[in-house]
């Protein structure tokens, strides 16, 4: 018996944004509480500032890089099926890192699995919204949002609670069990009836004469097919987004992994260092659904590009504020200031992309962007260790560095779309002067017919044109 397909802007919407809530929180929130068990690790495996940082680049890398995948899982087997087997891959890979022995097999349990795990329920989310939510889709990325700042303000606290009783093996292994609340969000995401027309089956052909490709050529065809690089090619708009978000991308999350030891490095107490990060989810609580309130109005629709672009630039600004002064009660300071621009960047980010992508391609822009984003993503903690370790474990160059990429993303995105725009322009007032230039001769020939009704006709159509 087919199941019946729910409706979009449904009662229903409202229970898979509260499940998209929840999976967010524990997928995006965990990275931020990583920095915690940054100098546990360090000490544990006796290792450097450089080779620890691997651990959270991969993780965080593969949350970003399995987009291509999730896409073909999702396109295969639904957005449901997908969200419960990145709760399982992520819950497998967390239990396995607490018997680890090398950093070598940390990489790979909490580094790719978990990663990877936390990709399929994070972005399958994403995608099922777009489905769920037409009219609101603004307002529905924002409040799935208030999730992400749920488990920034929780995921801390409880990992700081837990390391002090368990130990970071124990904790490790009771992130497991979290994990696999995930397969229960995933169970509500129903399937959603859509505006899209279903694929018509063809009667079989006649065996071509021309060769089968080779398998060089079908793997190329299958990666441009799931990838977006036509779109990239073709499309101006997300060719600017993706390349500036993917240069930003090498200094935002810096100040997640290395602030809390950066804290601890200058004598602030372990909790007061845990709350810090704590300050800036609690705060995207509250700043989150207003950014996206204010981004879903019609008169600001047309602006969203120019804030994002602008949060980037704040975001990179407030970075330069740890090189200053490293006391708590100006390090507090700085998280209120990070997170007003946090927020407009979350609540921001999918619904640019959302702007510059039609939605029936958006499932291929993300998969591309994200992958690009998680090259960057895995080389910027261990470069930011490189330089810790040939630096004497100096962090303001950890600040700077974060600070030039989002100031220089934030400018080159602002200008490439104001020239964007402004090229839009000058092509759509080239095209009403040529419409009119070819529209005179035809009014001209009409006038001069010497019929009366030719002339009464050119007469009404000159005033409904008018109108």
């Amino acid at each position: 018996m087919p199941q019946a397909l729910e409706r979009a802007e449904g009662c229903w919407a409202w229970v898979v944004l509260l499940a998209s809530m929840v999976a967010q929180g524990l997928s995006l929130g965990f990275p931020t509480c990583i920095g915690i068990f940054f100098t546990e690790l360090q000490q544990e495996f006796q290792a450097s500032n450089s080779q620890t940082s691997w651990f959270p680049s991969i993780l965080t890398a593969m949350l970003h890089a399995g987009g291509p995948l999730c896409s073909i899982l999702v396109g295969r087997f639904g957005c449901r099926a997908t969200v419960m087997l990145g709760g399982v891959l992520a819950s497998l890979g967390m239990v396995a890192s607490s018997f680890c022995r090398t950093l070598s097999q940390l990489y790979l349990a909490a580094g790719f699995f978990t990663g990877l795990g936390l990709c399929f329920s994070f972005q399958s989310t994403i995608t099922v919204l777009g489905f769920y939510f037409t009219r609101r889709r603004a307002l529905a990325n924002a409040l799935a949002s208030v999730g992400v700042s749920l488990g920034i303000t929780l995921w801390p606290l409880l990992a700081r609670h837990l390391l002090e009783d368990l130990g970071w093996r124990g904790t490790f292994l009771v992130f497991g069990g979290v994990f696999l609340h995930c397969c229960v969000c995933g169970a509500i995401l129903r399937p959603v009836a859509t505006s899209v027309a279903p694929e018509t089956r063809e009667s079989p052909s006649l065996p071509s004469k021309t060769p089968a490709p080779g398998r060089l050529a079908a793997c190329g065809q299958v990666i441009l097919r799931y990838l977006a690089f036509d779109i990239l090619w073709h499309n101006a708009g997300y060719r600017v987004f993706t390349l500036g978000v993917t240069w930003m991308i090498l200094g935002f999350p810096l100040p997640h992994v290395f602030l809390v030891p950066y804290a601890m490095q200058h004598g602030v107490d372990e909790h007061k260092a845990a709350l810090l990060i704590s300050i800036i989810g609690f705060s995207n609580i509250f700043l989150r659904p207003m950014a996206g309130l204010v981004a879903g109005r019609q008169d600001v629709a047309s602006y969203r590009k120019y804030l994002f672009s602008l949060a980037v630039l704040l975001n990179g600004l407030t970075n330069l504020v740890c090189t200053v002064s490293a006391d708590f009660r100006v390090l507090v300071g700085y998280c209120l200031v990070y997170s007003v621009s946090m927020s407009v960047v979350g609540a921001l980010f999918f619904q640019v992309l959302m702007d510059v992508v039609p939605m029936e391609r958006f499932s291929r822009a993300l998969g591309l962007c994200t992958i690009l984003e998680s090259i960057c993503i895995l080389i910027s903690p261990p470069m930011a260790g490189f330089v810790l370790d040939n630096t004497d474990s100096n962090f303001s160059y950890v600040f700077y560095m974060s600070g030039f990429f989002l100031i220089s993303a934030a400018l080159y995105m602002g200008g490439s779309f104001c020239a964007l725009r402004k090229k839009e322009r000058q092509g759509g007032q080239a095209k009403e002067g040529a419409a009119i230039t070819e529209a005179a001769p035809e009014r001209a020939l009409m006038v001069e017919g010497t019929d009366t009704s030719e002339k009464r006709l050119c007469t009404e159509v000159m005033y409904v044109t008018s109108v």
